[in-house]
Parts: structure tokens; sequence; C-alpha cells
């Protein structure tokens, strides 16, 4: 793990830096506009909200025994901001290199900061949302200490795209595709995870690929948390836990071999 721990140590002394940039960025993404940095948090609440409307109140629909709410609006929302929040971060970090391809070729920066600000940004905008939920949801875990729970998963969840997210820029600044396969495994995923359905709904011979899925060990976590009060399974940290340590073990192959020819393939 060489490679991984000279590339942190580098990112932790551009720490500074790695903020300003990320201030920066949020900031140019929504530069002209009469909200400006509204617009980042009213997006994703107008969506949400539009679960509840829609689900809850027009249609009034319902899950069946054995999910962890009845009312689906609420379900969606729990797995869904979590999987937004999980697709931001890993599309703007998969791109990151490429872009700043001009930059890193003429000033010595770690390649490494550019994914890490891009996922800083999507936290910094997701995280409060994600924590807002504790408030919605109170009626359902009552303030549980299962809440303790809740930071740890966010933080885990931003490690987990800061991994994935980087690995994914070193493989797209070789190899363009990978930009084009991921978006459409993204665009498919949320079907293969507890997102849209609860997994017991899921064939139980076939249920072993929902745990393919990265996001699943998270938003079963969120929602045994928000929707139940309850303390996630440890099948949810164990998964957590493979999935951090495979995508911390692939960083380390890829920044290890692509050291001399990053820059190059940008």
């Amino acid at each position: 793990m060489s490679a991984l721990t000279t590339e942190a140590a580098a990112l932790w002394r551009a720490r500074a830096l790695c903020w300003v940039l990320t201030r920066r960025e949020i900031a140019a993404r929504y530069a002209g506009t009469a909200l400006g940095i509204a617009w980042a948090y009213v997006q994703p609440l107008l969506t949400i909200a539009a679960y509840y409307l829609v689900f809850d109140v027009v249609f009034a629909m319902r899950l069946g025994d054995g999910a962890p709410t009845r009312a689906v609006g609420a379900y969606l929302i729990v797995g869904m901001l979590p999987w937004m929040a999980f697709c931001d971060a890993l599309t703007r970090a998969m791109t990151s290199l490429i872009e700043a391809g001009g930059v890193l070729q003429k000033n010595a920066l770690p390649p490494m900061l550019f994914p890490t600000r891009a996922v800083l940004a999507s936290g910094v905008v997701y995280a409060p949302l994600l924590l807002l939920l504790v408030l919605a949801y109170a009626g359902q875990h009552h303030f549980s200490t299962a809440l303790l729970a809740l930071p740890v998963l966010l933080v885990l969840q931003w490690l987990l795209c800061s991994l994935w997210g980087a690995a994914l820029a070193v493989l797209a600044a070789a190899l363009r595709d990978t930009v084009q396969i991921v978006g459409f495994m993204l665009s498919i995923g949320i079907f293969l995870s507890p997102v849209l359905f609860p997994a017991q709904m899921f064939p139980t011979d076939w249920r072993w690929v929902l745990w393919l899925n990265p996001m699943t060990a998270w938003v079963s976590g969120y929602q045994a948390v928000l929707l139940q009060g309850a303390w996630p399974a440890w099948p949810v940290w164990l998964a957590a836990g493979v999935w951090l340590a495979v995508g911390a073990l692939l960083l380390n192959v890829l920044l290890r071999r692509s050291r001399d020819q990053l820059i190059d393939w940008l």
C-alpha cells in the first residue's frame, strides 16, 4: 500500500489547497445564477419532495409486510438521497483528472487532489441533506441511540467515493471508455440495490446479487437507522469494509502502475 500511503501524505500536505479548490468548484458550478450555491441544495430537495408528494400524498402507496416502513415515498427518499450523493461524487471524481489535464501538465500538483476535491464538493452538498433526514424521520427512529451510526456511515461513504472515484479517474485517463461504462452501470445499478424496493422483495436465490452493488450496504444502513431506529446489522458493516478494502487495493495498484504515464495520458 506504499503508493496509496504516499498519495495520502501528499494530499494531507496540500489540504489547505484542496479546501480552496473545493470551494471554488462549488461556486463555479452555479456562477452567474440568481440563487448561486443554493441551487446545489434546491435540486435534490425538490426531487425528494416530488417523491413524497407523488407516492405518499397523491397515490398513498404502501409497502407490504416486512418492509422497514409502509409509506413508499418515505422509503424511497432514504435510499435515493445517498444514491444521488454516490452517483454525483463518483461521476465528478471519475472525470476530474481528464478535466484537470492542462493544469497537471503545467504544475507539480498531486494528481489525487482533483478526485478528492470533486468528492468533497459533493459531500458539502449532500451530507447536510442526509443529516437533515434525522429531523424529517424523527417520528420513526424516535431519536434512538442508533443515530450515532449515521455520521459513521457518512464518513465511510465519503471514503468509498474517494477511493473508487480516484481509481476510476485513473482508469478514465488511461481509457476514456471507462466514463461510458461506469455511466451505464450507475444507470442500472439503482435496480440492483434496495433503493427502489426492500431487499425482501428480491428473489431469495438472487438476493446475493444486491451485494455486488457497493451502495447496498450503505442504503441498508441508512434505512435501519432512519426508518427503524436500529443499528445496522453486521452484514452491512462487513460489506462496507470489503468494498473499502477492495477500493484501497485497486487504487494502490493503479497508482503504482500509472506513476510514470498518468500525466502523458491526460
